[in-house]
């Protein structure tokens, strides 16, 4: 099941137009263009796309949207996690309806459930329907943090294939990798390559947006053994990487495709368009990188 999940995917954002409407015509063509430069998978309505935010129906019409965007072309992973165990079942089972190939599905937050509850969770989404479904286990946001031991239960289960593990800990993905099969991802860019380099599957990214090709060719030189080379790629990208986190994801990425000129819009609150100060900083980042004018 992980084989056709891609190996960089970018976590989409959600543009919005002038009235904070989810601007589709913008989303069908950042689909394009990620496709076009280096993303082989695509996220709908994650973190990254504004997910608490966004309502059920609008979240469908842009599964509907990307999936016809990518026309076959990749994989389209829709976030269908939330901390209500009968929301997220019923989420999962209308973006089935939607055509995507995948979910997302992140661990409960705020509720702060026992491990027990956990593994209960996402054995019911699972159970729910028959597409892949990959584990997000992200303990800055969730303040659980799925140990080794229970990511690897999960991965008995015949559609849980993978997890995105922004758990920064790389000792615990070793201990995982030793325990389970599951697919590992890099939750945060600047895991890629260590995640890569160990022999995981890639990883579901934020800087993609505006250096998918140069995340791509991350993974091509791992995959090829060149782990010499694959890290002097993922050096040279690491500022760029703190510049996207400058301020809470996605502010500052938002602020990079609008400066590259993508138009993505602004952001609904609670979260706020990024202050000069930040906007500095990532301009001077995507100068640094040529991906401007001087």
């Amino acid at each position: 099941m992980t084989k056709n999940l891609g190996t960089i995917l970018t976590a989409m954002v959600t543009p919005f137009d002038a009235a904070e409407a989810v601007d589709h015509d913008r989303l069908e063509r950042l689909a394009g263009h990620l496709l076009a430069n280096g993303s082989d998978g695509l996220v709908v309505a994650g973190t990254t796309g504004e997910s608490p935010t966004l309502s059920d129906g609008e979240k469908l019409e842009m599964f509907r949207t990307v999936v016809s965007a990518a026309a076959g072309r990749a994989p389209v992973v829709a976030g269908t996690g939330s901390n209500d165990t009968r929301h997220s079942v019923e989420l999962t089972r209308a973006a089935e309806a939607c055509g995507v190939d995948a979910v997302l599905a992140v661990v409960p937050y705020y509720n702060k459930p026992p491990e027990r509850g956990v593994l209960a969770h996402f054995r019911t989404i699972a159970a729910a329907t028959s597409l892949p479904l990959i584990v997000y286990n992200i303990p800055g946001r969730c303040v659980i943090n799925l140990s080794p031991e229970a990511l690897a239960e999960l991965g008995r289960t015949e559609n849980i294939v993978a997890v995105k593990q922004a758990d920064p800990d790389l000792a615990a993905t070793d201990r995982l990798m030793e325990l389970s099969d599951l697919a590992v991802y890099a939750g945060n860019d600047d895991m890629l390559f260590d995640i890569m380099a160990r022999g995981g599957a890639g990883g579901i990214c934020v800087a993609s947006h505006v250096v998918g090709p140069r995340m791509a060719e991350i993974a091509r030189l791992c995959r090829e053994g060149d782990l010499e080379a694959a890290a002097a790629e993922d050096a040279a990208l690491h500022e760029l990487y703190k510049a996207l986190f400058v301020t809470a994801n996605p502010i500052p990425v938002k602020a990079a495709l609008n400066l590259l000129g993508h138009e993505v819009g602004g952001l609904r609150l609670p979260l706020v368009p990024a202050t000069s100060e930040e906007e500095a900083v990532v301009a001077a980042e995507l100068r640094r990188l040529g991906l401007t004018d001087p």
